[in-house]
């Protein structure tokens, strides 16, 4: 339901942004013809003639403000044509109260206030661009070009866009990566920052993956690409970004709804208070009509309009910056509001390849430890099986031995070395197993871990323990989470046994074990009637399902094309303490614009209500209401600049 909703909101902010362009993209000219209108506004005080110094007084209303004035009624009246009902924008307001100061012969005012509220709207639209820029500079870092190798060797530049799967590119130093692809020939460092936000260059060899718009480094290499240039991570990374800017959070979409009714309804109030002023407060015309231009310009609600957007932006390029992709404001808002979030196991909450754990030898044996040890790494450096490489990686030979494997399938590895027969395989395939052996492996398999035996003349003699691991960050993070009152769970293929026993270590409170992919969506149901919005974090294809179904679907970035495409958010980089900072950031968002939304109303009501038992000019009141949507739009700024570390 809610992911309709967001795409509704996306549907509706693109139409914002459309006519967020229309309204504002009038080039440099309003930014020359404000200047002028100063200078007019200047010299008017020099001039002693009244005629002459009015007439100055209203050119820089003209000049200054004739982009507010056209945005205030061309805009209204195409949004109204559009939506067949009466559409106002706030420029209408400040356009309105100009034009009436003017009426009433305060042309030094009307134009005073033109020049502060224009002055004011440019000022606006800086700092709102400037929240953009971390994420629309990402733009520039597309590549364009790149060396094609030819068929006598020779190399010649192409367009990225003709490039096609296979083609062989060479890639110089100092080179930007121009696709997706694989290195063939040579060794380098690469900057891949723009990927997944990690600084330190990433050493690349040959069969490593690199990744289009990532910066080389000082060696040449060459490369196959793997992927088209409209389906590399990057291009996908500037779908994401333009995504981000297009939808905007709850929040904003109920300004933008609020905003036509509420200026509609000071459209209204307005002559209803110049009247009832002058017959029941004793005003004068004059009076009653100056007043009725504050009450046009303090009610304003820029402030209110402002109290958003600015803030959402400013916190996805904070996240876009550090390898943190949302696919909008209202996912990024809606972060800070979850009660519970599902992990998938493998390369999630855990490393994704197995480590040895534990070993153990019986004691008669542990005289040819040695001997046995360089056996086991002999013999598993010949296999092709994946817990090979964890116990390659875990045991150092004393000798490096030179012997002849037998690679049974179903079985496992069978040497000889000095007349005596080794064996490396499943327990389940020895008979003679010692006690105390099989009270290790009792222990080791209750807490979900892989166990090999290891066998000298069909005796089993010791085994060897390894599991998929937690990630450095898991515990870290799920300890968080937890203290933020998130209900955790994790969502495996793997037995419960395994689930439970990772669970333990990372502190997880709830496991699914012996799931299959088509029942991780029905899962994520479960927990949503049962805590409320959930996020889901997955990286593989089997994720999927429960990543579009959950409120917010969350890809580790070294994950699946699929998990990525499906999901609300990306982490560049598989480091979940990512999570735990744009959980924060979303936090930090949310009471940033419920500060920003508060302190724009109260500024409002203040004025209006001064303005309605004391005096408050025009120019006092343009410049207390400008200066608090300034204040607003600096509030959502602070969300620009990294979080201070705990």
């Amino acid at each position: 339901m809610y992911k309709e909703e967001s795409k509704m909101s996306c549907k509706q902010a693109h139409t914002h942004n459309d006519n967020h362009h229309d309204e504002h993209n009038h080039g440099q000219l309003p930014t020359i013809l404000y200047f002028i209108g100063l200078l007019t506004f200047v010299i008017a005080f020099m001039i002693p003639s009244t005629f002459i110094r009015n007439s100055l007084f209203m050119m820089t209303l003209i000049l200054s403000g004739y982009h507010i004035i056209i945005e205030g009624f061309v805009d209204t009246y195409n949004q109204t044509k559009q939506h067949k009902k009466f559409t106002p924008n706030v420029h209408v307001l400040m356009a309105l109260a100009a034009i009436g100061a003017s009426i009433i012969g305060d042309f030094r005012e009307a134009a005073l206030l033109i020049l502060i509220f224009a002055g004011a709207h440019f000022l606006e639209h800086f700092v709102e661009d400037k929240s953009k820029r971390e994420i629309t500079s990402l733009l520039k870092l597309n590549p364009t070009d790149a060396r094609l190798i030819q068929l006598d060797g020779s190399t010649k530049l192409v367009p990225v866009e003709s490039l096609k799967i296979g083609d062989t590119l060479k890639v110089l130093h100092g080179d930007q990566v121009p696709t997706d692809g694989t290195i063939t020939y040579g060794t380098t460092t690469i900057n891949e920052s723009s990927i997944n936000g990690e600084s330190m260059p990433a050493d690349k060899t040959v069969g490593d993956p690199v990744f289009g718009s990532t910066i080389n480094g000082n060696g040449t290499f060459t490369m196959t690409v793997t992927k088209a240039s409209s389906d590399t991570v990057f291009a996908k990374i500037i779908a994401l970004v333009n995504q981000s800017q297009d939808n905007l959070s709850k929040t904003a979409t109920r300004i933008k709804r609020f905003e036509p009714k509420y200026v509609t309804a000071v459209l209204i109030i307005i002559p209803l208070y110049i009247v009832l002023a002058t017959i029941l407060l004793d005003y004068s015309w004059y009076e009653s009509f100056y007043k009725g231009m504050v009450f046009l310009t303090v009610a304003s609600p820029c402030a209110l309009a402002a109290s958003d957007i600015p803030a959402t932006l400013s916190a996805i390029s904070n996240l876009a910056k550090r390898g943190v992709l949302f696919k909008g404001g209202a996912f990024l808002s809606n972060l800070s509001q979850i009660k519970a979030i599902a992990f998938d196991k493998t390369g999630t909450l855990t490393m994704g390849i197995p480590k040895v754990t534990d070993t153990y030898i019986i004691s008669e044996m542990k005289n040819e430890m040695d001997t046995i040890l360089n056996v086991v790494v002999a013999m598993e450096k010949q296999s092709n099986h994946p817990l090979a490489n964890a116990i390659l990686d875990y045991f150092t030979p004393t000798q490096m031995l030179e012997i002849e494997v037998d690679n049974q399938i179903g079985h496992g590895l069978i040497t000889t070395y000095h007349n005596e027969t080794y064996e490396i395989g499943k327990p389940t395939q020895f008979n003679e197993v010692p006690r105390s052996l099989l009270e290790k492996h009792e222990i080791y398999a209750n807490e979900g871990k892989t166990v090999v035996f290891v066998a000298k003349n069909q005796q089993a003699i010791g085994l060897i323990a390894m599991m998929d691991v937690p990630n450095e960050q898991a515990k870290d993070v799920i300890n968080y989470l937890k203290d933020s009152g998130i209900h955790t769970a994790m969502i495996t293929g793997d037995s419960e046994k395994t689930g439970v026993s990772i669970a333990k270590e990372v502190g997880v409170d709830e496991v699914f074990g012996n799931v299959l992919p088509e029942d991780k969506a029905a899962i994520i149901h479960q927990l949503q009637a049962t805590y409320g919005d959930t996020a889901m974090v997955g990286d593989g294809i089997n994720d999927a399902p429960a990543l579009v179904t959950s409120d917010i679907g969350i890809a580790m970035g070294n994950g699946t094309d699929v998990a990525i495409d499906v999901a609300d958010v990306v982490l560049m980089k598989n480091d979940l303490l990512k999570l735990k900072y744009a959980y924060q950031i979303s936090q930090k968002l949310d009471k940033i614009v419920r500060q920003n939304i508060i302190f724009a109303m109260c500024v409002v009501l203040t004025l209006i209500i001064i303005n309605l038992l004391g005096n408050i000019t025009l120019p006092i009141g343009i410049i207390v209401h400008e200066g608090s949507t300034l204040v607003v739009l600096f509030n959502g700024l602070r969300l620009l600049n990294p979080l201070k570390k705990d």
